[in-house]
Formats: structure tokens, sequence, C-alpha cells
């Protein structure tokens, strides 16, 4: 299986600055050979830090330095000033642990390709694939024991695909994917057409396009199109157990956290977010740079540029005044009917009153 290595270069924080294009505050030969949150840091590790409602830890951290925004604070360690802190960690992770390492086996004697597969260059196929007929793998590809390229499935040049993924005929999945294990692309459509009580199953005759630079999660589950094909758009990253629906149409760049699901026929536009246990119905569009808060249920078309969350999902400004008032409900329920118990009353006794008494004649 593949491995990751976490040894590490050693870099002076002259270098990771100069990697990133950073400032620094502080020795500039400090020299960094881990990385750390700043609770768990030590001396030659460089942190982060984003929220600022973490820059306390900045004065008990070890670190060797702390990677900060333009606004650096004071703080008793080296600190290197970026633009974007979370990216720039994410460099330096990679600058002194490299992406993860994956095995040259070459095309193992135990995996099972058909005659009619084709096989790029620099490919390693580990025991127990199977790569059916007509099937064509590009360049630099790695694939895991026991995973499954169906007919006609087309695989771009160096994409990773993990143990036991399976991948339906005639699938086509772009450049530089990474498939995670137990993934299935291409299952059947949830498609039935229901008569006389009776659930007959519609043919699933699209496809499922993955296209160049999407990551897909462990146990995730892509469905094939009713007519048209189901598509995840460029550069788009997909966590565990996600589940996308017959037709559904993902845009590109988009963040589809854990657990979130997308129904049949639904549009989703590029730059979007969705929050983990996110549920989605069919037959609406999702517009660009929306972001749904997690576990929210989203029931109609929502424009461009949204943020929302609740089920059902509504604007979140409005959302947090909403659940900030749960927990007060009982009582105003209490209070509510108090007052109408009043109210009655009050009417009760103006109705019993005198006519004479409830309207005083005029002076003479």
């Amino acid at each position: 299986m593949d491995t990751m290595d976490n040894s590490t270069q050693k870099r002076t924080l002259r270098e990771i600055a100069e990697h990133v294009g950073g400032r620094i505050f502080g020795d500039p030969e400090t020299v960094i050979h881990g990385a750390a949150t700043l609770n768990e840091a030590r001396e030659g590790d460089i942190s982060f830090l984003v929220n600022r409602k973490y820059e306390k830890q900045l004065e008990g951290t070890r670190a060797g330095a702390v990677i900060v925004g333009r606004e650096a604070p004071e703080a008793r360690v080296p600190l290197l000033v970026v633009q974007d802190p979370y990216y720039a960690f994410a460099q330096v992770l990679v600058l002194l642990y490299g992406q993860r390492k994956h095995p040259a086996v070459g095309i193992s004697p135990r995996a099972a390709i058909a005659a009619g597969a084709e096989i790029g260059e620099d490919c390693h196929i580990h025991d127990f694939v199977t790569v059916a007929a007509t099937a064509r793998i590009g360049r630099g590809c790695v694939i895991y024991p026991c995973a499954y390229i169906g007919e006609g499935v087309q695989i771009g040049n160096d994409t990773i695909v993990h143990a036991n993924v399976v991948i339906y005929e005639k699938c086509r999945i772009g450049a530089r994917a990474i498939i995670h294990a137990n993934t299935t692309i291409g299952t059947d459509g949830f498609g039935f057409a229901t008569h006389d009580g009776v659930h007959h199953k519609i043919p699933q005759l699209g496809d499922v396009v993955i296209e160049d630079d999407v990551e897909i999660g462990a146990c995730c589950s892509i469905e094939r199109g009713t007519l048209s094909d189901t598509v995840i758009g460029r550069g788009s990253k997909l966590g565990d157990l996600v589940t996308i629906g017959h037709g559904a149409r993902v845009g590109s760049h988009c963040l589809i956290v854990a657990q979130a699901g997308i129904a049949g026929s639904t549009t989703l536009g590029h730059h979007c977010t969705l929050g983990g246990q996110v549920g989605i119905v069919g037959h609406i569009t999702v517009g660009n740079n929306v972001t749904i808060g997690a576990q929210s249920g989203v029931i109609n078309s929502i424009a461009d540029g949204q943020t929302i969350a609740g089920a059902p999902a509504i604007d979140l400004k409005q959302a947090r005044r909403a659940y900030a008032m749960i927990p007060y409900l009982p009582q105003i329920r209490q209070d509510l009917r108090s007052l109408q118990n009043q109210l009655e009353k009050i009417t009760a006794a103006l109705s019993a009153r005198p006519r004479d008494a409830a309207e005083p004649q005029d002076a003479e």
C-alpha cells in the first residue's frame, strides 16, 4: 500500500519565507524541521494562526515560528507574516514533508487486465486489480489492490485509484484525480417508475464524468444519470460518504464535506461549499459561491453568493436569530398563554359592564 513519509527536510525561516513570499519578524536563521498546532508545537516546529480567538495561545506556544496574517500580533516567537496563513502553512507542509509517496510496483502479475485494455506508461497496478476490456488508463496512474475498472472506462494521466474502488462501465475520470478507498462511481441512479403499487426500474443510460484535479473521499457513491451525465467539475473536493444523485452536476472547485447528499438532476454552481450532512433535494439550482451550513436541508433553488443554514435552509443571519430563540420558546409560549388569558378576562369584563356604565352620558 502507499505510505506517508514523515521524515522532514530542515529549512531556515528565511528559506521558508522565500518559498511562501512572507516577511519575517525575528531571527531568519531559525531552523524549522517540523510542523504542529500552537498547543502541541515544540522547538523547531512551525505553526500558524488564522482564527484570532486562538491568539492567546501565542503567549504559551513553544513553536520555533508561527505563520500569521497581515496584522501581526506581538509574540515572543519569530513570526512569518503572509497574506493567507492557512495556505502558506499548507505550502510549508509540502516543503517539509512532501506529498504522499506511492510505491513503484509496475504491473502486478496478479492483476487481471483484459486483452483489449490500454495501460499508459509508468503506471503501477497492484495485486488483484481488474481492468476490463476497452478500458483506457493514462500514463503515471496508480491503481491499488482490488480496484475494479469497468469496460470502456477512461482514466486521465497521474490519477490515483485507492483500494477497493469500483468504477462502472463508460465512466470518464480526468487527470490528477484522487479516488479514495471503497468509493463507487457509476452506480445506477435511484430511478423507478411506480405503477399499480410496483416500483419498476428505469434504465440509467447516462455516464459519470469526473473532471481534472478532483478528489473524492472514501465510501462515496456517484450515480450515473438516467439520460444525461452526472458531472463533478474540475478541482472539486468531496469528503467521505458523499452521495451524488443521477444527473446531478457539481461545478468547479466546490467543497462538499462528509455525509452530504445531492439528489438527482440538481445543479451546483462553482466554488460552492457544503457543510457536513447537508441534504439537497432534486431538480433545483444552487448558484455560484454559495455556502451551506452543516446539516442544512435545501428545498429551493439558491441564488449566487448566498450563505444559508437550517432545515429548511434560510439566510444565515435569519437562521442565527431563529436558532438563538429556541431556548426561550417554552417561556415565550407560557407568556403568550398568560397574555391570552388576561386578554380574555378583560374582554369578558368589558362585555359584562352595563351599557350606561360602558358609555357615559354627556353632561347637561
